[in-house]
């Protein structure tokens, strides 16, 4: 695929899918225990002076097929990334506070996983990072409530998305949330990533480049 930036213009196919063999998505941890502002991206961070180091590791795109690599490198090279996000997320969802994330993340589950456990509470934490590989947090632990075992499951999601998109929220919850059923990042994960958000896939490419896009922001 080639041409201007447009909403159509870096898309996974279903054969194209990454490869199972990439660093773990962002939101990839399990552990046991201002809204509607345009420009959204408002630079064109590599117009003067293109970040070829950026250009040549892609490190949140590792396992991803050459011809997506391809576009790119040449939307970094053109200064033309947050033009390109830009036109497909044009929006900051509202969803600021930790009692707010808790009701979204809430209403996603009685939507499409009303047999999980309960979700016991939801939050952002400035701590987590892309650095580490970990932009969300799915924590489990059982709890004796008379005769019977119940499962307390909690949500912890990088700070950063409270500066993202609503469709990077959704993304990432829906990938937190899918661990309440299975902890591994296998099949049938995928699938109930896909059962609660059907663009999945799409959104968490595009949420690695908007991860790209503000490791540009910081290197300029």
């Amino acid at each position: 695929m080639s041409g201007p930036a447009s909403s159509a213009f870096i898309s996974l196919t279903p054969h194209r899918q990454p490869s199972q063999r990439k660093p773990a998505p962002p939101g990839s941890t399990s552990k046991d225990k201002g809204a509607g502002n345009r420009p959204f991206f408002p630079l064109p961070l590599a117009a003067a002076s293109p970040y070829n180091g950026a250009m040549q590791d892609l490190k949140y795109l590792s396992g991803y097929p050459e011809h997506i690599l391809a576009q790119v490198r040449d939307l970094i090279a053109s200064g033309r990334l947050g033009a390109y996000l830009d036109n497909k997320y044009p929006h900051r969802h509202p969803i600021q506070s930790d009692k707010a994330l808790f009701q979204e993340a809430k209403s996603l589950k009685e939507r499409h996983m009303r047999n999980a456990p309960p979700l016991a509470s939801a939050r952002y934490d400035a701590k987590l990072s892309p650095v580490k590989h970990t932009l969300g947090l799915h924590s489990y632990k059982a709890q004796v409530q008379g005769a019977k075992l119940k499962m307390k499951n909690s949500l912890t999601i990088a700070a950063l998305f409270r500066e993202g998109p609503p469709e990077f929220l959704r993304m990432i919850l829906a990938h937190e949330l899918a661990h309440f059923q299975e902890k591994d990042h296998n099949k049938r994960f995928y699938q109930l990533c896909c059962h609660i958000e059907p663009a999945y896939h799409q959104l968490e490419l595009d949420t690695r480049l908007w991860l790209t896009w503000r490791e540009l922001g910081d290197k300029e």
